[in-house]
Formats: structure tokens, sequence, C-alpha cells
């Protein structure tokens, strides 16, 4: 049976909970445990699924097709195992569940309540596959205080009121200000927020304190004293210059150590942090750097791109380079000649996206790469808009264009769609069918689907194999009717649905680097293992960076 560890915030937001999370299930697999995290977020949409990026940041999707918070993208990322739809939750799910249910008459008639019944759900979350792991690390977004996070604050009192001693622990981050017209870091913030936390029947067993300034021994000995820990138990988090480094700091603090005394696990088994200590030599031994351009339409919130950054991190380690990341506005660029704001890069990135806003910029980012042969990845949408590049500059079709924009534009048709609405696919054993004025949430092609690669190709090289599986997560498609024209124009379509219907992968076979894929090769790259195609596109960037 799991041991359970309760993640909660304190004093602000953002202090990083998801990375300590992440940072502590690897140290705990590094002493020989099996971990699970999972997230409860008190918001009340379903999911983050048809949240602006600029709201919510980047959406993570796992195999089995869960749109979750971008903090399953960190635990991913630090232990290597794969999430879950049940590794992540809302309010609004949980409250649709409790309604879903009385609607059919499960409560039999009773009240429906916060208290048992939304609390109840929470629990029941909670203990989902809590024999299959040793530890289960369950973070509560927000901030406590908050009023929608009352609930879930409840439930995981309750969860551990009803297991036996022992098997559960609370870990608090808080803020530990400077005030440097006095010197000193403040520990009032996190005195008040324990204090908080105490009065809705929550006392932390560790309190991990963020700080721009090394802390005291007698600042150490007064938050042990006035919030009630043990002194080991107060864990130091200082800002570091990779989220990389973080196991490797955190272990250093004692934390992983805390946690084991914490459930009086003695004598505790040794780590084994050779991973992330060739991690952190990676990216603190390069032998060059790289600028990579990330044409996109929300790049004004590094968040909502945040896995394809890291996974030209770990493409950058895989190849011993630093790679430097520049976000560059689609939309400057949508009307006028993109050379000026792309020449200088040594790889351009088209990542996904939705909506018409910024696609003629990443078009002609397409067009430029293409003509000048420089690496080019484009992802998703980043795909689609290089297909479009080429029916309109290279086969001629001047209109090209997709769906999605006439869908947009109340059905006014303005373009010869070579990019359309996905219909049907195949899920499982089952066929799905969409139409385009379907509900938006949950219905795009979503999670884990297999590939068939051409032999021979660049991609089937790159991947060792012509039979992959990755993370889908969109709503159009590519129309397989252009595919002969663009083939005989060099636009290899080299990587299709095993029923040869649904295109995966195109390339252009005279170009040293140019790959756009429907799906999202980014969620699935891990320092520790970088995806190939990341880790070639690396490459190809290192190889032109010498060329220029």
């Amino acid at each position: 049976m799991a041991r359970f560890i309760f993640i909660t915030g304190g004093v602000v937001s953002s202090l990083g909970k998801g990375l300590a999370s992440a940072a502590l299930g690897s140290l705990l697999q590094a002493r020989g445990f099996s971990v699970r995290l999972r997230k409860l977020d008190p918001y009340l949409n379903v999911d983050p699924g048809t949240m602006s990026p600029f709201e919510h940041g980047e959406v993570f999707v796992t195999d089995d097709g869960a749109e979750t918070d971008l903090d399953l993208g960190h635990y991913e990322r630090f232990t290597g195992v794969p999430a879950r739809k049940t590794d992540s939750i809302s309010s609004g799910r949980i409250y649709t569940n409790v309604l879903n249910k009385e609607r059919r008459g499960d409560y039999l008639g009773k009240t429906i309540q916060v208290i048992p019944h939304v609390t109840n759900e929470i629990k029941d979350f909670i203990a989902i596959g809590e024999d299959e792991v040793d530890f289960m690390l369950c973070e509560i977004g927000g901030t406590v205080g908050d009023i929608e996070g009352l609930p879930f604050f409840e439930a995981i009192r309750q969860f551990s009121h009803d297991r036996p001693r022992g098997q559960c622990i609370y870990m608090h981050l808080t803020l530990l200000p400077y005030l440097a017209a006095s010197g000193e870091l403040k520990t009032k913030p996190t005195q008040h927020s324990v204090k908080e936390m105490q009065s809705i029947g929550l006392a932390p067993d560790i309190l991990v304190c963020r700080s721009e300034h090394p802390i005291p021994e007698k600042e150490r000995e007064k938050i042990a004293l006035f919030c009630n820990v043990r002194k080991e138990s107060v864990v130091a988090a200082y800002d570091l210059k990779s989220i990389y480094e973080a196991p490797l700091a955190y272990h250093n603090q004692g934390l992983d150590q805390a946690v084991l005394d914490a459930f009086d696990i003695n004598p505790a088994p040794k780590p084994d942090l050779r991973v992330w200590e060739d991690v952190a030599d990676r990216i603190h031994n390069t032998d060059g750097e790289v600028n990579v351009a990330i044409v996109g339409k929300y790049t004004q919130l590094e968040d909502a791109y945040k896995s394809f950054k890291e996974a030209l991190t770990h493409g950058g380690m895989a190849n011993r380079v630093r790679v430097n990341v520049s976000w560059v506005d689609a939309e400057v660029f949508d009307s006028e000649d993109a050379a000026p704001y792309l020449e200088g890069y040594h790889a351009i990135l088209v990542p996904g996206g939705f909506g018409e806003r910024g696609t003629e910029g990443k078009i002609r980012a397409a067009q430029y790469a293409r003509e000048n042969k420089i690496p080019y990845f484009g992802i998703c949408l980043g795909m689609q808009m290089a297909v479009i590049e080429a029916a309109r500059n290279v086969a001629g079709v001047s209109a090209a264009g997709s769906e999605e924009f006439d869908h947009e534009s109340s059905g006014k048709k303005r373009f010869e769609p070579v990019v359309y609405h996905l219909k049907e696919w195949v899920q499982g054993n089952a066929k799905v069918n969409r139409k385009a004025d379907d509900n938006k949430g949950g219905t795009m092609r979503l999670g884990s689907y297999d590939a068939t690669l051409t032999a021979g190709s660049k991609v089937a090289e790159i991947y060792g194999s012509t039979a992959i599986e990755e993370r889908h997560r969109h709503r159009y498609e590519v129309d397989t009717a252009y595919k002969e024209q663009l083939e005989g124009l060099g636009l290899k379509f080299s990587g299709m649905s095993p029923n040869g219907k649904l295109p995966e992968i195109v390339e252009w076979e005279d170009h040293p680097w140019f790959i756009g894929v429907q799906f999202h090769p980014e969620l699935k790259s891990k320092p520790f293992d970088p995806h190939p195609l990341f880790k070639d596109f690396v490459r190809a960037a290192k190889e032109n960076s010498r060329l220029v």
C-alpha cells in the first residue's frame, strides 16, 4: 500500500510546487522506490483543454488522451513515469462526477453537500492505483487560503485521518522574502501560511522554503519552532540556473531524507544519483551553442510552449550544446518578408496552435526555412503550415489554406482546403466520428496513436524503426488528396497512420533537415532520454551553426 505525500503551497503562487514534487519523485526513485505523481486543481474548468494558453500555459497530453496541467509534464520529465487520466483532476471534473451521480439517483435522494459527497469524490480519486506504487505524491494547485481550494484541503485532511498513522505526510512550500533595507530574511509570511493550514486541520511535516539568499541557522530554528516542525525538516529551495539541477539541489538540502524520516523509514536506502549527475554535467559542460527561433503566437507567455523549450534543452544535452531559444511572434511578419526576423538563427521550430491568427507568418517561416535550407521542425499546426506553404509556392495552389480558417469565418469559403477537419479515426477498436461544429472540449484526436514510417526516409533513420507511437492533440488533418502531387514535387509523406488514411509526417527530400509531424513529440522527451527528433533537430542546428 502506498505512502502518500501531499504537497501544498502558501504565501504566493508560482513557488515551484510542481518542480519540487517532480524532483522529490526522482529522488525517491533514486533510492529504489516506485512513485506516481498526480495534480489536484481547484479551478472549475473540467480540464485545461479549452483554456487559453495565456490563461493556463501549455496543455499536457497523456498517452491515454487526457488534457492536463503542465505540471504533469514536469512529473514525466523527471521520473519517466507516463502520466494517466487518473493523475489529473479539477474541481470541475469532481463536481461533474458528483452531479452526474445525483442525476442518476446514485445518492438515493440525499441532499448533496461538499461534505461528504464532494470530499468523498476527491478521496476516491486520490486512492486510485494506490497498490501499484510505494509513494503517491499529490500536489494541490493554488495557495492555502484560496476559497476554491478548501474542498481539496478538507479532503486530504480526511484522507489522512482515515488512514493508519504514518501513512500520510504534508509538505508545504512557502516564501522567505528578503528585505534589502534591513538585510533580513523574513519568516513571518511562512508562519502565517502554516497558521492558515493549521486553522483547517492540516499540520505540515516538512517545509520547503523558497529563498534568494542563504537561510541562516537562526532563521531555520525560528521557522522550526514557530511552525512546529523539526529543524531538519526545514528545507531550503534556492533559485537554480536550470530546473534539472533541482534533484541534486534538493538532495543536498536533505529533502528526500526528511521525507523518509517523516515516514520513519530506517535505515534509508542509499540514493543512486548518477543519472542526475550526468544531466548536470551535460548542462554545464557544453561544446558550443545554437540559436533556435520558435515562431508562434503565444510568445508572450513562455509556459504556453513549455515542453517545446524543455525538449530543445534535452536535444542540446544530447549534443553537448546550449540551445538559445528566441520567441518570435508570427504575427509580426504575417504580411511581410520573414527574412529580417529569422536571419541568424541556426534552426526554426513552428509549434502547434489553434485559430487563424499568426498562421500567415508561420507559412512565411516555413517558406524561409525551405528556400534557405535552414533546419525546420513543424509540429502539429507547424506541419500543416509547411504543407500549405508547399501547396501555394511549389504546387501552384495559390488559394491553399485550412478549413479551420474558413470555419472561423462563418463558413465563408476563402481557401482551397489542403487541411480539413478530422472527420473520423480509429481509437482502439472503435471508429470515432467528429463534426466541424462539435463541442471543443475533449473532441480532438487525443493521446497515443501508432504511425508507420517509410523505409529509408529520414524519420525512419532518426527513429531507427518504421513503427512508432506518439501523442496527438489536434482537430484538423492534412488532406491526402494532394499527397501524390506534393510527393512528385519532393515533399514526401514519410509517415502515415497504419490504415494509410491520416498523414503523420512530411519531409522535404532535398533539404538538410525539414520535417513536419502531426503529433507532439515534445511531450515524451526527457533530460535523460531526449526524444530522437529533437535530438537530431539540434544536431542539424549544430551542424548549420558551423556553416553560417
